[in-house]
C-alpha cells in the first residue's frame, strides 16, 4: 500500500498503529454505551475520542484512509459481554504495551508522535481507577463455591467410581451430594456474612452457592452421558482442570494475580484429593465386600 511516507519499514508500523487506534476508538466508544456506570462511560468514551484523534494523526503522516478491524473489534466486544468489562480491558491494556513498542520505533522517525505514546501509556492508569464490576466484588464467594465443588465433588466422585457400579448411580449420588453441599455451604457464607455485619450477605450466599452447583452440573455431566465409569471419571477430572484454568486465567488478568502458581495450586489439590478418595474407595470396596 503506498504511502506518503519513504521508508517502508516506517510506513508498515504506522498503517499498523493507524488501524489499531481506529479499531480502538470503535470499541471503547461500543464498551462506553454497555457501560451501565454513568462515569465509566464517560472516561470510555473520552478514551475513545483519543483513540480517534491518534489515527487522524496518524492518516496525515500516511495519506492513506483506513477502516478499523471490525472483526476485533466485534471480538473484543462480545468479551465484554460475556467475561465483563475489566477482564476485557486489562487484555486490552496488555495490547497497549505491545503498541509502546511500535510507539519506540516510531518516535525516532515522528518526534512528535511522543505526545501520543504518553497519551497511550495513560489509558492504563485512567482504566484502573474506573474499574468496579460486581463480579470481582463477589470474586472471594466465587472462589469459596468453586474451590469447595472442585475438591470435594472430585473426590466424591472419585471414590464412587471404585465403590459404586453403574455411571447412572454415581452420577445419581453425586448430584444429590453436590447439590447439598452447595446449599450448605451457601448457607454458611450467608451466616459467616451476616455474623460480619456485612449487608451483602444474601448477595455473597448466592454467588457460592451458584459457583457450587454450576460446578457440580459440569463434573457430574460425563457419569449421565457415558457407560463406562473410568472413562466418565477421566473426563471429569479433565473438566476439572480445564475450570481450574479457566477460572485463574480469567482472575490472574482481571485482577493482575500469578497465574502459574494458583493454577498449579488449585490443580494439585483437586486432583490429589481426588486421588486420594480413589484409594478409600478401593480400601472400603475390599474391606466392606461390596
Amino acid at each position: 500500500m503506498k504511502t506518503l511516507i519513504a521508508d517502508e519499514k516506517i510506513a508498515k508500523a504506522s498503517l499498523t498503529v493507524q488501524r489499531n487506534e481506529l479499531t480502538e476508538w470503535v470499541v471503547y466508544t461500543k464498551l462506553a454505551l454497555l457501560c451501565k456506570d454513568p462515569h465509566n462511560a464517560e472516561v470510555l468514551r473520552a478514551v475513545g475520542e483519543e483513540e480517534k484523534r491518534h489515527a487522524e494523526y496518524w492518516q496525515s503522516k500516511t495519506g492513506v484512509a483506513l477502516k478499523p478491524n471490525r472483526f476485533m473489534a466485534f471480538r473484543i466486544i462480545v468479551t465484554a459481554r460475556i467475561l465483563g468489562l475489566t477482564f476485557t480491558l486489562k487484555r486490552m491494556e496488555k495490547g497497549e504495551g505491545l503498541a509502546q513498542k511500535t510507539y519506540g520505533k516510531l518516535i525516532s522517525y515522528f518526534p512528535e508522535a511522543k505526545k501520543i505514546s504518553d497519551e497511550e501509556a495513560a489509558h492504563e492508569n485512567k482504566m484502573l481507577t474506573m474499574l468496579d464490576e460486581e463480579l470481582l466484588r463477589y470474586v472471594g464467594s466465587i472462589v469459596l463455591g468453586l474451590n469447595d465443588a472442585l475438591v470435594e465433588l472430585t473426590g466424591a466422585l472419585a471414590g464412587f467410581t471404585l465403590a459404586l457400579g453403574e455411571t447412572r448411580v454415581i452420577s445419581l449420588v453425586g448430584l444429590v451430594t453436590g447439590i447439598s453441599a452447595a446449599f450448605s455451604m451457601a448457607a454458611s457464607d450467608y451466616l459467616s456474612s451476616r455474623a460480619e455485619g456485612d449487608s451483602r450477605a444474601v448477595k455473597s450466599a448466592l454467588y457460592t452457592g451458584s459457583a457450587y452447583i454450576i460446578t457440580v452440573m459440569i463434573l457430574i455431566l460425563p457419569f449421565l452421558l457415558m457407560e463406562n465409569r473410568f472413562s466418565a471419571l477421566a473426563i471429569t477430572l479433565a473438566a476439572a482442570v480445564l475450570i481450574i484454568f479457566l477460572f485463574n486465567y480469567y482472575l490472574s488478568t482481571a485482577k493482575e494475580l500469578n497465574f502459574i502458581r494458583r493454577f498449579l495450586e488449585m490443580s494439585l489439590i483437586s486432583l490429589g484429593v481426588a486421588a486420594l478418595s480413589f484409594g478409600v474407595g478401593y480400601v472400603l470396596k475390599n474391606a466392606l465386600g461390596v
